[in-house]
């Protein structure tokens, strides 16, 4: 008789926080944020460098551009995993 397995658990819903892009750097994988307060990092609002999930975000968006993210702590570093225009 097979046991039945467990449902894994659904993930945290992922909270966004407005933020302006600065700089772009795509050969780095970087972007440049000034953003509000992110609660998941206990971070104040501040401009700060992050790195990206995945390279086709740095080609979204250029410096200028209001945006919604989210982002966590990656391997070491400060990542952002999801990204949004505002509009």
């Amino acid at each position: 008789m097979a046991m039945a397995q467990p449902t894994p658990a659904p993930a945290a819903p992922v909270t966004l926080v407005a933020g302006e892009v600065k700089k772009v750097d795509k050969e780095a994988g970087k972007m440049t944020i000034k953003h509000g307060a992110l609660a998941n990092l206990d971070m104040p609002p501040m401009t700060m460098v992050f790195r990206v999930k995945d390279p086709a975000m740095l080609e979204k968006v250029k410096a200028g551009d209001k945006i919604n993210f989210a982002a966590e702590r990656a391997n070491g570093a400060i990542t952002v995993i999801q990204l949004d225009i505002a509009k």
